[in-house]
């Protein structure tokens, strides 16, 4: 079963391996690609603020990925994939024409149900939307309605460009769509009425995507072999499976968002600049340790040889915790100098930017479980077994959703107690699949080095409050690194485990 993520696009384990193979010109295109996404949420902070034109504008631009990467992207690259090794080019071109139409279908009924249903869909995705603003979201739906078609075409062309190795055109696509994005946000503030900015909004997403396209097209090979007749696609439950393994845990910080549409005006912008903050270090650092580590752990259990795999496994859960606490820990000690820098622009409002400071802090904390995961997850990947944290994910969705349809009436809604809620969500995801490892998991824990890591954090947090004075951005700014950066100097001092990790 495929690698669990937290977003659309994320690597599988399958493309991990391929990854590595990249070079550095593609993990600089993975880096700068991310940071381009979040010059996006800067650009779109500034122009829109926390308002709910700005809960519009976010949920416009965000729901075709987000509904290719719960349906499509993760499933693509797990069945695909490894479908497409050593076939010849005929049938890769075969099979992708078939799934083309396919995807093609089903992002035009799910176009055609998005834009019929657009007010009820809106009353799940933006309930605190203001009544002024409900016609106008009903119609910036139509314009993630039909930007869907395209999102799912470009998710299976990424696919068979990870097939051919091009990551440099793989990364691109997502520059294309964020400098585009950027662009027309950029020209909205300056000169487009409030009135029309939606219009524009919408044209532009739609620009973006078609750009994505002809940057996708323009890199695939041209094959002028004649297809073949052989298009046998994998069973309907691998599909399955693979859809459930890459789209429930995207759901969850989805939902959340959703959900925090419910205390008002601004509240779903806020909670989504709120998880950038967390959703940067988690992807950049965690995930990218999960990556690197996985091609050592698949080959030695591959190999049945059980002191090779403890040995990464060890080194992985080491390197990935200790990076979670480090940044843990800047986030905790500079998420109000981290959000002024990031989001503090334009019309973005000063109570605003503080709850985007209160509720990245707290979400801080489920950077811990999430490391555990990711790396549970490499080595549950690796055994074929991912059952469990699929039936693990399912559960945490479905307690977030009854909070939301019946826990809210008790304890109302807020963007500090979902952050809170899905941090304990998380940690129940992480006993779960630890358990899914059986009673190897007790050697493979660096328990010193996990000590270690998380002892230091907790004492930053203790002098939190003398550290309250300061204010000034650059200086708050110096604190988060130099937090982050006595977590991993600590540990590194006090623990061979990570010292063998950062050797490898």
């Amino acid at each position: 079963m495929g690698y669990i993520g937290v977003k659309a696009h994320q690597p599988t384990p399958i493309i991990h391996a391929m990854f590595l193979k990249a070079g550095a010109l593609s993990l600089a295109l993975l880096l700068v690609s991310r940071l381009l996404g979040l010059l996006r949420e800067s650009a779109q902070a500034a122009a829109f603020g926390a308002s709910g034109l700005g809960d519009v504008v976010v949920l416009m631009l965000t729901l075709p990925d987000w509904l290719t990467g719960v349906l499509a992207s993760g499933a693509l690259a797990y069945v695909l994939v490894p479908a497409w090794a050593g076939r010849a080019s005929a049938q890769v071109v075969a099979m992708q024409r078939v799934v083309a139409w396919s995807l093609l279908a089903v992002g035009g009924v799910l176009a055609l149900l998005l834009i019929g249903w657009r007010l009820p869909a809106l009353a799940w995705l933006a309930r605190g939307l203001p009544a002024g603003l409900q016609q106008s979201a009903a119609g910036a739906l139509i314009w993630s309605a039909l930007a869907l078609p395209a999102a799912l075409l470009a998710a299976l062309w990424s696919t068979r460009l990870q097939h051919e190795r091009d990551f440099a055109g793989m990364y691109g696509a997502n520059l294309v769509v964020n400098g585009t994005l950027i662009a027309v946000m950029a020209g909205v503030a300056l000169s487009v009425p409030a009135a029309d900015a939606l219009i524009w909004m919408g044209a532009g997403l739609m620009t973006a995507m078609l750009l994505r396209l002809f940057w996708l097209r323009w890199r695939m090979p041209l094959s002028l072999a004649v297809a073949s007749p052989e298009t046998a696609l994998p069973r309907p439950s691998v599909w399955a499976w693979a859809a459930l393994s890459a789209g429930l845990p995207l759901a969850l910080p989805f939902a959340a968002r959703s959900i925090a549409s419910q205390a008002g005006e601004g509240a779903l912008s806020t909670f989504n600049y709120a998880w950038k903050l967390v959703e940067l270090p988690q992807m950049l650092a965690i995930q990218l340790v999960a990556a690197l580590a996985f091609p050592a752990i698949a080959k030695a259990m591959a190999q049945d040889d059980h002191a090779a795999a403890g040995r990464a496994v060890r080194s992985a859960f080491a390197l990935a915790f200790a990076l979670a606490c480090a940044a843990a820990a800047g986030l905790l000690v500079g998420a109000p100098a981290l959000a002024s820098l990031l989001f503090g622009w334009g019309r973005m409002d000063s109570a605003a930017l503080a709850r985007v400071a209160q509720w990245g802090a707290l979400g801080a904390w489920g950077l811990l479980p999430q490391a555990l995961i990711a790396v549970a997850l490499t080595v549950l990947a690796a055994r074929k077994g991912m059952r469990s944290a699929v039936l693990a994910y399912a559960l945490a969705l479905a307690l977030l959703l009854s909070y939301a349809a019946w826990g809210a009436a008790w304890v109302p809604v807020s963007g500090a107690r979902l952050m809170l809620l899905l941090n304990l969500l998380q940690a129940a995801v992480a006993v779960a699949v630890l358990a899914a490892l059986g009673a190897q998991v007790q050697a493979w824990l660096p328990w010193r080095a996990m000590a270690i890591s998380a002892l230091v954090l907790l004492a930053w947090v203790a002098v939190l409050p003398l550290l309250a004075h300061i204010t000034a951005l650059w200086a708050g700014l110096a604190l988060a690194g130099l937090a982050a950066a006595v977590v991993l100097g600590a540990t590194w001092l006090g623990s061979a485990q990570l010292r063998s990790a950062l050797a490898r």
